[in-house]
């Protein structure tokens, strides 16, 4: 396998880590009332995570290309395999909510629908964090943590 396509991970973790940064610096934005500011910081956002989409599948892709399987398994066992499985499920399930989410929250803010911008960006704005910051944490229990 190239050393391009094993250096996707990492990239995919900086990813999601700059996704949940720019996240909570929209929050902050917001909160302290710099709504261009928060505007720039949550499109940034989105774009980030869309970039980290493209690279998520392009890594899973390549590495079906070279080596005939798109996974990488988690080789722990015991509690920490549990524990990461948890993480993992609710990352998947979450993280399949977060595109529609975010562009019907991000549609309604350009609209300046700001109730039910407001409505949506609380369901939104947690779930979006949780699956940033899971997305790192699977990644360092996969590469960094993965021992069998």
């Amino acid at each position: 396998m190239p050393a391009w396509v094993a250096s996707l991970p990492a990239v995919n973790a900086g990813l999601n880590g700059l996704a949940l940064l720019l996240l909570l610096g929209g929050w902050v934005l917001v909160r302290r009332g710099h709504h261009d500011a928060h505007r720039r910081t949550m499109l940034l956002a989105f774009a980030t995570s869309v970039l980290f989409l493209v690279c998520y599948l392009g890594h899973h892709a390549a590495r079906y290309h070279y080596i005939g399987d798109g996974h990488v398994r988690f080789a722990g066992t015991g509690t920490i395999r549990t524990v990461y499985l948890a993480i993992l499920a609710s990352h998947v399930v979450l993280a399949a909510a977060v595109p529609v989410l975010a562009i019907v929250t991000i549609r309604r803010g350009l609209r300046q629908d700001w109730e039910n911008h407001r409505r949506i960006a609380k369901i939104t704005f947690p779930v979006w964090l949780y699956v940033s910051l899971t997305g790192v944490i699977i990644y360092v229990m996969l590469f960094h943590w993965n021992v069998g």
